[in-house]
């Protein structure tokens, strides 16, 4: 059995790790997904949520099991007995680990987690010890049935609860945003989001989608 897994802030975490050797002792695996964004279904990683993320990401459900479920093997398996993670404060992240979380719950790991809070440089600026018990059911009331939860901690989690819930609705800053600059080009737009609400951690992929069902209405 594995004794500490270290789950990253996606593949572009991991890789920069790898190059400065940073964390080369230990066991990481990058979380390859963005479950801020799009619909989700089913139980966590069973087929029916394979198949459903898959189509948000529009490849195949074997696509998806390779880039993203295939490195999260020692996580979905259980073959640890200690997590560590390390994420970004921004909404993107915190619903990652939201999800990491309740998969933890599911499985009853009941071990203390430590979620190690990162900046955009990858350099750690704060930490927090959470116990797993409960995020189940905080991740079916937020991400499956969109309600917002009584306050809870840590508050990068709470923040990004409370970002997750918002940031779609039509009079959200963001979709006003999206309105109020009809004539800008697409990938112009995509730029000037990224940049502007840097809270949010969305990439390109996720804003273009979102400019053009704006723009579709």
């Amino acid at each position: 059995m594995i004794e500490t897994l270290h789950i990253l802030n996606g593949q572009a975490m991991y890789d920069y790790y790898k190059k400065t050797h940073y964390l080369e002792r230990e066991i990481t695996i990058p979380f390859n997904e963005a479950m801020c964004f799009g619909n989700i279904s089913g139980d966590l990683f069973s087929q029916e949520f394979v198949e459903n993320r898959a189509k948000v990401h529009h490849v195949t459900p074997e696509q998806y099991t390779v880039n993203t479920l295939k490195p999260l093997e020692p996580l979905i398996n259980g073959d640890f007995s200690d997590i560590v993670l390390w994420f970004d404060a921004d909404m993107f992240c915190q619903i990652n680990v939201l999800t990491i979380l309740a998969w933890l719950d599911k499985i009853g790991h009941i071990n203390p987690v430590i979620l190690f809070t990162v900046g955009d440089e990858f350099e750690l600026i704060g930490w927090d010890i959470l116990k797993p018990a409960g995020f189940e059911e905080l991740y079916k009331q937020v991400i499956i049935h969109k309600n917002i939860p009584h306050s809870f901690d840590p508050y990068p989690l709470k923040k990004g609860i409370e970002r997750y819930l918002h940031y779609l609705k039509e009079d959200s800053e963001l979709i006003n945003y999206i309105q109020e600059h009809q004539n800008i080009p697409e990938e112009e737009l995509v730029t000037a989001l990224i940049n502007h609400f840097t809270e949010y951690g969305l990439g390109d992929v996720q804003y273009l989608e979102i400019i053009k069902a704006v723009r579709g209405k």
